[in-house]
């Protein structure tokens, strides 16, 4: 009876009576409204063995006001955008608001992360075929800086979704069947949701937030998200939003694959950037970047796309 309750094989419970394996936290909610005549001992029990359980609970069941961006950090935004200079704006504008709303997301420091994905700029006479994740910043059991990380999505996932669909979307839950959007997970996550970041109908991107807790997106926090989304805008110039027509996402790989052709990421910039000034036309790191950005995406255009949950 409890299986069935929970989903799961019945050999799984008594893995987990042996100590073999462990519950994810949402079956541990399951298993706790199977058995409510043992609720209370059950709970002491699970919060001392799984202390982010509480943390869980906690941040599901509290009666939380609606949150808001604090005025103090528009100010600080602006004034950051304004003095910061040109090649170091968007990163510095970008970093402040994700730093910012990754301490109102997660205030217990534990569980959350927050990454900017940005539409890589499509070839000349060609559309928008994938997004990359520029910058990210997250709380344990995550690293802390995502960059190291970051990878290229595509219709695949929920923050390509929602770039073509011009509109937020969420999961609540990893496990719950039917969910209507694709998603590419990660180790750990166990809820997400994707706010496009527009302007005057173009997008360039998205807030993509994970989470180590399902049913961690309450509406409040949808719109904070919806706030940040709106405020990141300032750290993009014009350019960098397109139109919905030109945008065509493809299918990218399952990102353990693309971890081992990133690996080699900063080689090739030094690559290319010494092959382009033996031939008496140099690059900046930037443009050398942009080039090798672009060779990935070739790349992983020809490998094969991920297509279901790996972890």
């Amino acid at each position: 009876r409890i299986a069935h309750a929970l989903g799961i094989n019945p050999l799984s419970l008594g893995r987990w009576v042996n100590g073999t394996s462990n519950p994810r936290l949402p079956k541990l909610q399951m298993l706790l409204d199977a058995l409510p005549q043992y609720r209370s001992a059950m709970l002491a029990s699970m919060t001392e063995e799984f202390p982010h359980f509480a943390a869980l609970l906690e941040g599901n069941t509290a009666n939380e006001a609606v949150q808001e961006i604090p005025s103090a950090f528009y100010t600080r935004a602006i004034s950051a955008f304004v003095q910061a200079p040109r090649m170091q704006r968007f990163w510095t504008t970008s970093n402040n608001i994700l730093q910012q709303a990754l301490g109102q997301l997660a205030p217990r420091g534990y569980g959350v992360a927050i990454t900017l994905v940005q539409c890589l700029p499509p070839s000349q006479g060609q559309k928008v075929r994938s997004l990359r994740e520029r910058i990210g910043r997250a709380t344990p059991p995550w690293q802390t800086n995502l960059e190291q990380s970051a990878i290229f999505l595509g219709a695949e996932s929920l923050a390509g979704s929602a770039v073509m669909n011009r509109r937020p979307l969420v999961i609540e839950n990893r496990e719950e069947r039917g969910n209507l959007y694709p998603a590419h997970w990660v180790e750990w996550e166990e809820s997400a949701a994707a706010y496009p970041i527009t302007l005057a109908g173009a997008v360039a991107g998205c807030l993509l937030v994970s989470c180590i807790y399902p049913n961690f997106f309450l509406p409040a926090r949808r719109t904070l998200l919806q706030n940040y989304a709106e405020l990141m805008t300032v750290a993009f110039e014009p350019g960098d939003f397109y139109a919905p027509e030109i945008i065509d996402l493809r299918l990218m790989p399952y990102y353990r694959l693309q971890e081992q052709h990133l690996v080699q990421f900063r080689q090739r910039v030094s690559d290319v950037m010494l092959q382009s000034a033996r031939s008496g036309q140099p690059l900046d790191i930037l443009q050398a970047q942009a080039v090798v950005w672009k060779q990935l995406e070739e790349e992983f255009l020809e490998l094969p796309p991920y297509m279901g949950e790996e972890e």
